[in-house]
């Protein structure tokens, strides 16, 4: 299990209800010392954050990009208005995690399927109750098809979130950066490019290789 760096801490009788009124997974089979990997979306499905949340006794921590500590706060201080619950920030180490990240700059850009948080419900319950964007995401997966997933890259050069991936000769984007770790990234692909053999695909004309479709550890 990765070593979590958690922003938020989430307090009061209503914690967990409320937290489960507003995430992707089912935050009632969260135990104290597991993380659980959640989406918080808003009401169109694109995730805002991609929250880990931890049990600590009655409260909940959340860990996510600092970038996103206002937007995330916020939001939820929002929907919490008859809710008992409070949000304490937590004094957090520099993010420095080697994983699938939604930053500032790529939040409200995917739905959860395009980061495969839906595979063997790593990050989503098609069980739980509602949720903001939940009849999106559902809808997707009852009805329809992912077309873009979440790949594994690498490249010799630094990428940034939303830089345009392309195939040889062509300037039409076929999917985007996510977030960067060294020399490997993570991006958004069409499924129906990825899956092809030997495909080449490039960003502002440099070669790129595809790895792998990603994965979450949970």
């Amino acid at each position: 299990m990765l070593k979590r760096n958690p922003k938020l801490k989430v307090s009061g009788a209503d914690a967990q209800s409320f937290l489960q009124g507003q995430l992707s997974n089912d935050i009632d089979k969260i135990t104290d010392g597991k993380w659980q990997l959640n989406s918080y979306c808003q009401h169109q499905g694109r995730i805002i954050a991609l929250l880990w949340v931890g049990k600590q006794g009655d409260d909940f921590l959340l860990d996510f990009p600092a970038d996103l500590l206002a937007v995330v706060k916020n939001r939820l201080t929002m929907f919490a208005l008859n809710s008992t619950v409070t949000f304490d920030e937590i004094d957090a180490q520099a993010d420095a995690a080697d994983e699938a990240q939604v930053t500032l700059a790529s939040s409200e850009k995917f739905i959860p399927q395009d980061l495969n948080l839906d595979i063997d419900e790593a990050g989503v319950s098609f069980t739980k109750g509602c949720y903001p964007g939940q009849e999106v995401v559902a809808r997707v997966h009852y009805l329809g098809k992912p077309k873009k997933r979440l790949y594994q890259f690498e490249c010799d050069f630094a990428v940034l979130p939303l830089d345009k991936i392309t195939l040889e000769g062509d300037t039409k984007s076929v999917g985007s950066v996510l977030n960067q770790v060294k020399y490997r990234f993570f991006a958004v692909v069409k499924t129906a490019e990825a899956d092809k053999n030997e495909q080449q695909f490039f960003i502002n004309n440099k070669p790129i290789k595809l790895i792998e479709l990603a994965q979450f550890s949970v």
